[in-house]
């Protein structure tokens, strides 16, 4: 039996667990175990951190389910606000991802248990129809986008994303990160909700508003030539931004919340790394 110490965050409801170097062999049981919101911690996915060179740290992420996913916009600022509370400093941090580098930069805020982070998130890429989606039944009409930012996104406008029954929806593709968007409150502002990958229906996804920002600019959604996009989920809002010069590359702004630390014993049937 061994300790290890964990941090939880939060970004915008979205919650993680971080662990640093937890010599763990078998990381996908210890993030069901911990991740588990009645038999362990709870928490929508661990993320790993190790040394890497060049890095401020590798960042590696696992679902509650115990699934390996590539990156997480929310996460990755829980990430960076632990690995600034261990080195004691709020430096700009390159972060290796398995989606590629993720340029942190983070910023005070007046509550003393958050940060405010900007992450730039790389390019936003098409993706083919993901298998499966035809079950659905999405209306011809409606607007939809197969998106990447490293991880798999099906974003759909939709009238009104309160009315949607996400769960059964999300349920029907599990393999993607399902996001529905509606216009507004802002003439620059859209309303997501999203079904997660791995993790379900979560108040909050950073990716998943990177993709729908993404979609409503194309979609003619926001305001002509609105760079910034102010995204509205049912945990808070974020801001992703793109340049005129870089019209593909998101930008994601937004909090990170530091909830508490936690220690736990670990069985030894999990292995030593």
């Amino acid at each position: 039996m061994t300790t290890l110490t964990l941090t939880k965050h939060h970004g915008l409801g979205n919650d993680f667990l971080v662990a640093f170097h937890p010599g763990v062999e078998d990381l996908a049981a210890l993030a069901r175990r911990l991740c588990d919101r009645r038999r362990g911690i709870g928490a929508d996915g661990l993320l790993i951190a190790e040394s890497a060179d060049g890095y401020a740290a590798k960042m590696t992420l696992y679902n509650a389910d115990g699934s390996r996913a590539e990156m997480s916009g929310n996460g990755i600022r829980c990430f960076a606000q632990a690995l600034a509370s261990k080195r004691g400093d709020l430096s700009d941090q390159l972060i290796l991802t398995d989606a590629g580098d993720r340029l942190v930069v983070l910023d005070d805020t007046d509550d003393a248990a958050t940060i405010s982070a900007r992450v730039e998130m790389g390019d936003v890429s098409t993706l083919d129809e993901p298998t499966d989606w035809s079950t659905l039944g999405c209306h011809p009409d409606r607007p939809v986008a197969h998106l990447s930012l490293g991880n798999p996104h099906s974003v759909v406008g939709v009238d009104e994303v309160a009315v949607v029954d996400l769960a059964q929806l999300g349920g029907q593709v599990p393999h993607v990160n399902l996001e529905i968007v509606e216009p507004g409150p802002e003439s620059n502002g859209i309303t997501m909700r999203v079904h997660e990958r791995g993790a379900g229906i979560t108040e909050a996804c950073g990716t998943g508003a990177c993709a729908a920002a993404y979609a409503a600019r194309s979609w003619g959604l926001v305001a002509r030539g609105a760079n910034d996009v102010v995204v509205h989920m049912d945990g808070g809002i974020a801001t992703v931004s793109f340049a005129d010069e870089a019209p593909d590359r998101a930008v994601l702004t937004g909090p990170a919340t530091y909830i508490g630390t936690i220690e736990v014993s670990i069985e030894a049937d999990m292995g030593a790394a």
